[in-house]
């Protein structure tokens, strides 16, 4: 009997040192969580025995218990490198088309040959698919999906209108309409630009010339006759006006009539009526059109462009430009990829666009200690860990992600360098006693 209980302490020593050794060997792992040997008594008992004189019938290893709580963070400069500042766990996939998951602390994430973001062994990290405002539109283990970065984004948009808001100032001197050159700064009063797309993709310039004019009919006051202003619109220093309908001797111009608050007059427009006779559409005083662009670079030469001018106002004030917008795009590059402390993925593009690509996936078990390791700094779903919670990041206790960060080991080196002297004097001890058993079996066999 004593050799066996020597023999079971040997053996739990020697499971000690074996935690204690993986604890070592791991300390530079990101996301390693240390391990503890839990260890309990053997009793062999039974209604007759005589609990007072009853011995104890050697050790057992009860458990290896992993220890959860939070590791070093060590700050990098990639910015795909994530860590987990809470109690939740990164949601991977070994495959695209799986629905089967796997779970990791440790964030060290990279671009695949297909713009995936994997770790080091390839498997792919999950996020839930975001709506416009940064919400996901689910929250289902099951929902999750592989995190793509693309790095384009969008098709070729062509500009189909424009919206200008200014201020005009109203202490300008008049102008004559006669001597407008675009190339003479000194015979309009304001001008702005922008950039508008065709069809291609292709950037082209904008440029809205604004000009306060005299007096043009007898009778007419000069509170009122101040504040009228004629627009050009030129693209790529080409006049985009010719012919737009307006009241000679200015065709290729629109007028901008202000009342005197300094308020645009806008005259509603109607809607075309058939005929017979038809009656062209007759748009708003503020909205008008350019003719046909026909850039000469295998863009549609149909395209038009309407310009809208929501908020304009006259006062005393400098000249400014308080709305200038255009619904063209065309093909953005990827510049930058952000990851939010809320877990929101979002790409930016040379094109000024910006992408919800997910929201990284958190999950959390009821049981941490009851995973089953599965080796790479992961783990799988048991029944000793109990269902899976998942959940968005920086809610709860699944704890924010922290973006260029890493997980360090939570293993402490010195407190495990002590445990290994501890494990190694057990092992020493139960030995010894083995070999006290053997010189007592040996007196006893010599015995005559």
């Amino acid at each position: 009997m004593s050799f066996n209980i020597a023999l079971s302490g040997v053996n739990a020593a020697q499971k000690d040192l074996d935690v204690t050794a993986n604890n070592i060997a791991n300390v530079n792992t990101l996301g390693f969580k240390e391990s503890r040997a839990e260890f309990a008594d053997v009793y062999a008992n039974s209604i007759f025995a005589n609990g007072k004189t009853q011995t104890g019938s050697g050790v057992q290893t009860a458990a290896v218990s992993q220890q959860f709580h939070q590791g070093a963070l060590q700050f990098t400069n990639n910015s795909l490198d994530m860590a987990i500042n809470g109690s939740g766990f990164f949601v991977m996939a070994n495959e695209q088309q799986t629905l089967d998951r796997t779970f990791t602390r440790a964030g060290a994430f990279r671009l695949n040959d297909e713009g995936y973001v994997t770790n080091s062994q390839g498997h792919f990290l999950q996020t839930y698919k975001a709506n416009e405002d940064g919400t996901p539109a689910g929250l289902g283990i099951n929902s999750t999906q592989a995190l793509k970065i693309p790095d384009k984004a969008g098709q070729p948009q062509a500009t189909g209108e424009v919206k200008t808001g200014i201020n005009l100032p109203t202490k300008s001197d008049a102008l004559d309409l006669n001597q407008f050159d675009p190339t003479d700064s000194e015979t309009y009063t304001s001008s702005t630009s922008m950039t508008v797309y065709d069809s291609l993709g292709d950037t082209h310039t904008m440029t809205q010339y604004f000009v306060k004019t005299g007096p043009t009919a007898p009778g007419v006051t000069p509170a009122i006759t101040d504040n009228k202003w004629e627009m050009f619109v030129y693209v790529d220093g080409e006049n985009a006006l010719t012919d737009n309908g307006a009241t000679p001797p200015f065709p290729d111009s629109h007028t901008l009539e202000f009342d005197t608050a300094g308020k645009l007059e806008i005259t509603p427009g109607t809607p075309a009526q058939p005929g017979p006779p038809a009656v062209p559409a007759v748009p708003a005083s503020n909205e008008l059109t350019t003719e046909a662009l026909g850039f000469n670079n295998g863009s549609d030469p149909s395209q038009t462009i309407k310009i809208t001018i929501p908020d304009a106002t006259l006062n005393s004030g400098a000249f400014e430009v308080t709305k200038s917008t255009q619904d063209g795009a065309t093909v953005g590059r990827l510049t930058k990829v952000d990851v939010g402390t809320d877990g929101l993925v979002q790409a930016t593009y040379s094109n000024g666009t910006t992408e919800n690509l997910g929201i990284v996936a958190m999950a959390r078990f009821p049981n941490e200690q009851g995973l089953t390791q599965i080796g790479d700094t992961q783990w799988r779903e048991s029944l000793l860990s109990g269902d899976v919670v998942t959940g968005q990041p920086n809610t709860g206790v699944f704890g924010k992600v922290s973006v260029a960060a890493l997980e360090q080991s939570n293993t402490d080196l010195t407190s495990e360098l002590v445990d290994l002297i501890t494990a190694q004097r057990n092992f020493q001890a139960n030995s010894r006693a083995l070999e006290v058993n053997s010189t007592l079996q040996q007196t006893i066999l010599q015995i005559r």
